[in-house]
């Protein structure tokens, strides 16, 4: 395997917590995948609420408040590799991995993965939070990598990324008693003047710390805006917790060997709570309930 990157590359992943990658999927894996993703809005248009079943039981496809078969709004499905030998081979293989290995390898598994979609006209949108908070390891050497699937601009709901926060605090999400899997609406007014704004041509992906304080807006052109988003961790970050996006690949080794050892770092948080729905949009509304 080459590596991908540059120094100049490592060295701003490293301060900045974040890094885009442009072709990270070759064009035959981003047509496959598309085609894929095409066949399950058009199954959804059939389903009036969240359906399939994962392996814990719960719907493996989520559905937008206001879906119907005239206006189809899939905003998750998880654990696609399960159910497409394409989403599966991508997983896999991509030059986004590659970059993952370089920076957190050699030896690199996979933790669990999910494809958030934003069609036209749907007002999904994603509040400020930080993904170790919802997959819990022994250390934080996890990479959130957000594969482009359709061209992001300004106007489709880019993913907004708050950079260096990797390097700071693990804020609560659990507010007034309740797990909201954000961070208060008072500290994300206060980020986001920092954001940036990740966008860019489908097939390039956004390699993204586990730690970075990120979110996303909703929809606002005729234009979709999805995403296949997988976890890689090192292999010997260990799960603390129950994985929420449980999958049979969970902890593949999918770059170098399994060593079978376990390494830790110190951190201080709550444990997140398993969600019992479909996808956590639904805990992120109770933030502003």
């Amino acid at each position: 395997m080459t590596n991908p990157l540059t120094q100049e590359q490592v060295s701003s992943f490293e301060e900045n917590g974040f890094l885009f990658v442009e072709n990270a999927l070759s064009p035959d894996q981003l047509s496959a995948l598309n085609t894929d993703f095409g066949e399950w809005v058009e199954e959804s248009r059939q389903h009036s609420s969240a359906y399939g079943e994962t392996i814990d039981g719960r719907a493996r496809f989520d559905l937008e408040p206001g879906h119907c078969a005239e206006t189809p709004a899939v905003r998750r499905i998880s654990s696609p590799v399960e159910i497409s030998d394409t989403y599966l081979e991508a997983m896999r293989n991509n030059r986004a991995l590659d970059a993952v290995a370089q920076l957190f390898g050699p030896n690199i598994k996979f933790i669990n993965s999910k494809v958030n979609s934003k069609l036209p006209g749907t007002a999904t949108e994603v509040k400020y939070h930080q993904d170790f908070l919802f997959e819990t390891h022994s250390n934080d050497n996890l990479m959130t990598v957000l594969y482009f699937m359709d061209d992001v601009t300004m106007e489709n709901g880019p993913l907004e990324v708050v950079p260096g926060t990797h390097k700071g605090l693990l804020y609560e999400h659990w507010h007034g008693g309740v797990f909201t899997g954000a961070i208060t609406q008072e500290l994300e007014d206060e980020l986001r003047p920092k954001a940036v704004h990740c966008t860019g041509p489908a097939g390039s992906a956004c390699l993204m710390h586990t730690r970075l304080v990120h979110g996303s807006n909703p929809n606002n052109s005729s234009d979709p805006r999805t995403l296949f988003i997988i976890s890689y961790g090192a292999e010997d970050a260990h799960s603390l917790i129950t994985n929420h996006i449980p999958s049979i690949y969970d902890g593949e080794v999918v770059r170098g060997v399994a060593t079978n050892r376990v390494r830790a770092t110190q951190f201080e948080m709550a444990i997140p709570e398993y969600p019992k729905e479909a996808s956590f949009f639904n805990q992120q509304a109770r933030l502003k309930a």
